[in-house]
């Protein structure tokens, strides 16, 4: 109950008004305050060309339970940072996106105004499915395999470790997927986001051998049009992924580059010395020499690569293919190298030549750790959001005794209580926009991730994990398969294929539970698009609203058994019985507070008023 006690603001549309503010505008930002506060006045920060600012807040309105500040806060700069002052007997508080602070705190977790527009609005409205191509349904298209490629049956468990993890073929492709969106629809999926379908010498096709063409193992580009008409049909969206940091090295621009070092690609590397000496000569992702590092100060190489409507990205985009955006591999390496650093610039050439061919099409980033400073607003619309909601997750659910690696540490995963998983969570929430928290693509695991069954052992847990990732500002993503129940230790493993026809591997209740979970948040604009508020945070058990200016729903996760709380009465409303959306159980209405019970583990989501 603590955690409602103090002073609150997001962005959210109860705080700021909606929409995108122009340079020159005055934005009024509210923010509220309990009953039992004793300030005596609140001030809002602001940094203009540099220098903090301070604008005093008008007390807008007073019930019983709550006050209610404004301020005029002028968007004088692109990206406008702001925080609160409480004025209070004794001192002051500062209220930022991580919390209210008593002491002086610095600028990095302030709110933010900016100019620049949000993700499309489908996006808060949608639920996205990863698919593995290779993995996820054959057509039964028989086609001549390449030399790198091992066969592997549709029942063969996925190679998890050694050289074979790339070479083994399963066979999916693109007419096999198409063949499969019923599934998709029954569960609720309204975008489908695929991993490269480019040519490339591996199952996973991160290093392109070209972008003009897609794999013909994956049915070709006749393929890609067919998938596309067919979601775009159902009302889907397709997302693609493309690799902007780097090409395969048998990429036709790095084969030119090698032969020729007069050549216009010769420019799109990176060169080191000579091949004789240590290393490929040349700069690779991470070292890895199939995969040659791409140099954006070459001249031509924007223009096609990211620049313009018959670029790479914009190819893709235009009839017949139509793609609705693009996830960026690596994100947080394109365009940097050692003294370069040019992925802003990349990301708003990506995002111009994008919104030119379609205003509502998507740009995602991906960056495993802090990517505050890379999401200003004005390039990648959300990243995949592993830093403020995997991995933290993952930390509050794992198997005690897990063996399972944290992602790029070399350590286990920590069990944590809930305290830390949600300081966690609220710092890299608060590095960014609220509209871009608001757009975050939210993922319990990729294919680059073990699953979320294996990591929590038990399908309740997976339930909780789902019941959280469904209910939590942001996107939701689904690797294929995680609705079924699949397992795997690490990304390769997990990259099983999915169990069509075998019922032995096909958990029928995860499926209804994702089913039914995805169904809630489409029911449900504040679960779509309210601001957050945590209401309980204690070792075990997680409860938090989401409110938009017509309806207040509470979530509540416990991993285990936990004391239940009291949460203040006035949430329900005047006259408002709580309605229980998930989970079935029972919300204890008293005279002086909202009693939750602690059961658990379990998700329950009830609607307020």
């Amino acid at each position: 109950m603590g955690h409602l006690l103090g002073p609150h603001h997001d962005g959210s549309e109860l705080y700021v008004p909606v929409g995108t503010p122009s340079l020159g505008d005055v934005v009024p930002v509210r923010f509220r305050v309990p009953a039992a506060g004793v300030e005596r006045g609140v001030w809002v920060r602001t940094v203009r060309d540099g220098e903090p600012r301070m604008v005093e807040a008008r007390l807008d309105r007073v019930d019983d339970d709550e006050r209610w500040y404004v301020a005029d806060v002028p968007v004088h700069n692109p990206v406008t940072s702001y925080r609160a002052l409480l004025d209070e007997p004794g001192g002051y508080r500062w209220l930022n996106g991580r919390g209210v602070h008593a002491r002086d705190i610095p600028d990095a977790a302030d709110f933010r105004l900016t100019v620049h527009p949000g993700a499309p609005a489908w996006l808060s409205g949608t639920v996205v499915y990863q698919i593995f191509p290779d993995r996820f349904a054959r057509s039964g298209a028989v086609r001549d395999l390449p030399e790198w490629a091992e066969p592997a049956g549709w029942d063969d468990e996925p190679v998890g470790t050694g050289p074979g993890t790339p070479r083994q073929l399963y066979g999916g492709d693109l007419a096999g997927i198409e063949a499969r969106l019923d599934h998709l629809e029954r569960l609720g999926v309204g975008t489908v986001y695929l991993t490269p379908v480019f040519p490339a010498r591996s199952n996973h096709r991160y290093d392109a051998s070209t972008f003009d063409h897609v794999d013909p193992l994956l049915g070709g580009d006749a393929a890609l049009a067919s998938l596309s008409r067919a979601l775009h049909a159902r009302g889907m969206h397709l997302v693609g992924d493309l690799t902007t940091n780097h090409t395969g090295d048998g990429h036709e621009w790095f084969r030119r580059a090698r032969a020729d070092a007069t050549s216009e690609e010769a420019q799109y590397y990176y060169w080191t010395g000579s091949d004789a000496g240590p290393g490929p000569g040349y700069a690779s992702w991470l070292g890895h020499a199939s995969l040659p590092k791409l140099r954006y100060g070459a001249p031509s190489l924007a223009r096609r690569m990211i620049d313009g409507p018959r670029s790479v990205v914009g190819r893709w985009m235009r009839e017949p293919y139509l793609l609705d955006g693009w996830r960026i591999d690596v994100a947080n390496m394109t365009g940097r190298y050692a003294a370069e650093d040019r992925t802003h610039e990349v990301a708003r050439t990506i995002r111009r030549t994008m919104t030119d061919l379609n205003p509502d099409a998507v740009l995602i980033s991906e960056h495993f750790h802090d990517a505050g400073t890379d999401l200003p607003g004005d390039g990648w619309h959300a990243n995949m959001n592993y830093s403020a909601f995997t991995r933290p997750l993952w930390t509050w659910l794992v198997e005690p005794a897990t063996t399972l690696g944290l992602l790029g540490l070399p350590i286990t995963i920590p069990r944590r209580g809930g305290v830390g998983v949600v300081e966690t969570m609220r710092d890299f929430d608060s590095a960014v926009p609220w509209r871009v928290t608001a757009r975050q693509w939210n993922l319990l695991g990729s294919h680059d991730t073990p699953r979320v069954r294996t990591l929590t052992g038990d399908r309740t847990l997976v339930e909780v994990a789902a019941g959280i990732l469904f209910t939590y500002p942001g996107t939701p993503v689904v690797f294929a398969g995680d609705e079924v129940g699949l397992t795997g230790s690490n990304g390769e493993h997990a990259r099983a294929p999915m169990p069509w026809d075998r019922p032995d591997r096909w958990d029928g209740a995860t499926f209804e539970t994702y089913r039914s979970l995805v169904a809630l948040r489409r029911g449900s604009r504040a679960l779509r698009e309210g601001g957050l508020r945590w209401a309980v945070v204690v070792d075990d058990a997680l409860a938090y609203l989401r409110e938009t200016a017509d309806e207040r729903v509470l979530v509540v996760a416990a991993r285990a058994p936990w004391a239940g709380a009291d949460l203040p009465r006035h949430l329900l409303g005047p006259g408002a019985e709580p309605e229980n959306l998930y989970g079935g159980g029972d919300l204890d209405v008293r005279p002086d507070a909202l009693h939750v019970p602690g059961d658990g583990p379990g998700v329950q989501v009830w609607r307020l008023a």
